[in-house]
């Protein structure tokens, strides 16, 4: 692991410790504590580790868990099924090349200006890379400066999109976090990212607080109502789509319900 994926680790763990209850777990909750959630020693008694080798882990500190280790700490903190998997990635993450935005082939820029439906590729960072004209009618991306051209940002400092979601704005901005938060603790100390995550702190109290929350969660499909300027509020089936030639880039698809 790198020093930044030692850190999001142990921050992870910290974060998924504090959620439990002792209750939860099994545990008798006798003691008063001053803290929510579990107790560290706790923790490693439930993952059948030594509690200074837990303490190591938490305080992102030069080790590397086993495979049998992580599984226990899953297990321990009843991690779900993506959390579990998110914590396998940050323990296996390595140095990675410095990130560098990406550029959409042709063939699939032309694919998306020929499609009808509201569609755009997105990058590794979630930067706005293509969206045809329906996207920029639906979403307003046309009026984004070229520095903004990034779903978080746009979902973050464009008063737009706050009228764009209305009553679930809240909800879908906290799912964006989660699901970017995945992709972000493997390139936590690449500058890119780095810039990007403290102008969103900076700007939005409300990213600071989900941020810190630092959840994580998958799924790429799903529905949404889009309030139009004009047509008023609209429902929408969304799914991504994973290019062959460059995982990184992701089409999405809006489908009127």
């Amino acid at each position: 692991m790198t020093k930044a994926s030692r850190s999001e680790f142990g921050n992870f763990l910290r974060s998924r410790r504090e959620k439990l209850s002792p209750e939860s777990v099994g545990l008798n909750n006798v003691r008063r504590r001053r803290t929510p959630g579990l107790r560290r020693e706790e923790v490693a008694e439930l993952a059948g580790i030594g509690v200074d080798w837990y303490v190591r882990l938490e305080q992102g500190r030069t080790v590397s868990p086993s495979d049998t280790t992580l599984e226990a700490l899953a297990r321990a903190l009843r991690l779900g099924k993506v959390e579990a998997a998110h914590l396998r990635a940050l323990a296996g993450s390595g140095d990675r090349q410095p990130f560098t935005r990406e550029s959409v082939p042709r063939p699939i820029a032309n694919l998306i200006a020929t499609l009808e439906l509201p569609a755009y590729v997105t990058g590794k960072r979630w930067d706005l890379l293509a969206w045809n004209a329906a996207a920029a009618d639906l979403l307003g991306f046309d009026r984004l400066a070229e520095a903004d051209c990034n779903i978080l940002v746009f979902m973050f400092a464009e008063p737009d999109s706050r009228r764009l979601f209305g009553a679930t704005w809240a909800n879908e901005a906290r799912r964006m976090i989660a699901l970017f938060r995945a992709t972000h603790d493997l390139y936590a100390d690449d500058p890119a990212f780095v810039e990007l995550v403290e102008r969103l702190r900076a700007h939005s109290t409300e990213f600071a607080k989900w941020w810190n929350a630092h959840d994580v969660r998958g799924g790429a499909s799903g529905q949404k109502v889009l309030t139009h300027p004009e047509r008023g509020a609209q429902r929408y089936d969304y799914a991504t789509f994973q290019a062959n030639d460059d995982p990184a880039l992701k089409l999405s698809i809006y489908t009127p319900a």
